[in-house]
């Protein structure tokens, strides 16, 4: 089956939706393709809260981003029976969770992009094929002619278009097209980043990902899974989990009874998508949530490997969420923990995808490195890019040891980060002429990805690279002509601003920087929903 399109979007992930989303309101025909049968990546089918800024409300986001958050938040007070409190909260969090402002259920927020992009669909410009994987790609010299794939009863489609977006979760076209990539952390003389490994670059030290699991909890009764084949292996993985949170700064218990703080230091609460205490209790008989402790998968990597090695580490993140849950349920006693098939849809609770929070990478017009946005070396705030698509609001998040052995490295440089632009430059693959990546395969760092690779900011990459495959159609131009002229460059960026993408951050002084809140709160975690 043969299919011909302007724009492809390979992979229906968060970044995929809004390149797909912003690619159509420019009157651009787009295909989109999609492995699940799930669309919306990190805040759907994986089953990940949107991880924000405390600013989110107020500034550092695009307009389409916003619209999607307000419109969860319309979907839950116009089909579930709410209690009052709850419904008149213009700021209504329906998980109530802890990593984010606005937690929500995977199944209402894949209802919302299809209602953002069904009039699209209605008016022929987008279609969305599910079931297929990409295998092959096409080529004439450094452009990509066509994309071929292997649907879920084993036909290949070939799909040509002029652009094509890779906003696969893993960079899958890179290696495909021959795009120079790449993976694993960067050694310090290439990058110069301080955070940057010393010695050689290490291309398989890859962030673990994590196969969440949804959960609902019924204490009167027992729902014990049956033993996972690799509990052994991973039981001691689970040591430092308690019954509650008894241990000063430990987020460790499931639950938080003895804690006064119990809304931000539970397990429970962290990644909760639906919290009963928003709605009628007499309806929901639990809350649903996803664990955050204990289920991070470092033991194999994704990007690099082959296929083989590849999916034992997918298998295997599956039995140690297994593992975790049975932990949870035959040691500490929580019997009553409901794995729920309903929720991703799936036989054992289990995500449709796991969430992996380092992709394959561009080697790039231009690379975002740490040293563009630490507060050590810009004391008066980040380096502005003249070619800024977007902004991104987090810190530097490694889910590693530092240098020396000690705490892991988020923990050491907290607060030690300005927020970011998103520079053009690093959507712009060094000789690949229309490949355009929309998600954690842009050009940024094994550092600096830990800064990029949040919901708001994905969406914000993809949204712009939606955005710079119609204007080159529309213009005739190609992305790297538009980055390096200076009149180009403007009149793409004023395209962006009349879509609501924003572009740069207000001014933040050193007393209303996210780094001074480390010292004035001491609980205070950058992107957690607390409102400041």
């Amino acid at each position: 089956m043969e299919y011909q399109t302007d724009i492809l979007v390979v992979g229906a992930s968060f970044g995929g939706v809004s390149a797909a989303l912003s690619a159509v309101k420019m009157g651009k025909r787009v295909i989109m393709t999609e492995e699940t049968g799930w669309i919306g990546g990190q805040a759907t089918g994986q089953g990940v809260p949107m991880d924000e800024h405390p600013w989110i409300e107020k500034f550092g986001h695009t307009t389409s981003y916003m619209t999607f958050r307000s419109k969860v938040r319309e979907y839950y007070r116009r089909n579930y029976p709410m209690n009052e409190k709850a419904r008149q909260d213009l700021t209504l969090n329906p998980g109530a969770c802890w990593v984010s402002a606005i937690g929500f259920e995977p199944r209402v927020g894949e209802a919302v992009l299809e209602e953002m992009l069904a009039p699209y669909r209605s008016a022929g410009l987008l279609s969305i094929l599910k079931g297929l994987t990409p295998v092959k790609t096409t080529m004439t010299g450094d452009f990509i002619d066509a994309v071929e794939f292997q649907s879920i009863d084993g036909k290949q489609v070939t799909i040509t278009a002029k652009y094509i977006v890779d906003a696969t979760e893993l960079g899958d076209l890179l290696p495909m097209c021959g795009a120079e990539h790449v993976t694993g952390a960067e050694s310090i003389s290439q990058t110069g980043e301080p955070l940057a490994l010393e010695g050689e670059a290490d291309p398989l030290r890859q962030q673990p990902f994590t196969h969440l699991i949804a959960l609902s909890y019924h204490p009167e009764k027992d729902f014990t899974i049956p033993k996972p084949a690799s509990y052994e292996k991973f039981y001691s993985k689970f040591s430092h989990i308690t019954a509650t949170t008894e241990r000063s700064g430990a987020m460790a218990g499931l639950f938080a009874e003895n804690d006064v703080e119990a809304y931000r230091q539970s397990m429970w609460n962290f990644r909760r998508h639906f919290c009963r205490d928003n709605f009628d209790r007499t309806f929901f008989n639990s809350d649903l949530t996803v664990l955050m402790n204990g289920n991070e998968y470092r033991d194999r990597v994704l990007a690099g490997v082959s296929q083989t090695e590849k999916q034992t580490a997918l298998e295997e993140a599956k039995e140690l969420s297994l593992s975790l849950v049975y932990y949870l349920q035959t040691e500490l006693g929580f019997k009553g923990l409901m794995p729920r098939p309903d929720v991703f849809e799936t036989s054992d609770g289990l995500a449709a995808h796991p969430y992996i929070r380092e992709s394959r990478r561009i080697q790039a017009e231009f690379t975002i490195c740490e040293q563009d946005f630490r507060v050590d070396m810009h004391p008066d705030g980040p380096i502005d890019y003249f070619d800024s698509v977007g902004v991104s609001g987090y810190r530097i998040d490694i889910h590693e040891k530092s240098k020396d052995g000690g705490p892991n490295i988020t923990s050491a440089v907290h607060g030690q980060h300005w927020v970011q632009q998103l520079p053009l430059g690093a959507l712009i693959p060094v000789r690949i002429q229309n490949l355009i990546p929309a998600c954690k395969n842009i050009g940024t760092t094994h550092v600096t990805n830990g800064s990029f690779r949040v919901h708001s900011t994905e969406w914000n990459i993809g949204e712009a690279a939606g955005a710079l495959a119609a204007h080159c159609l529309k213009t005739g131009e190609s992305p790297r002509a538009v980055r390096n002229t200076k009149t180009m460059l403007e009149d793409f960026q004023y395209r962006l601003d009349k879509l609501g993408v924003e572009r740069g951050w207000p001014r933040l002084s050193p007393s209303y920087s996210y780094a001074s809140y480390v010292g004035k709160y001491k609980n205070w975690y950058f992107g957690e929903a607390k409102r400041l």
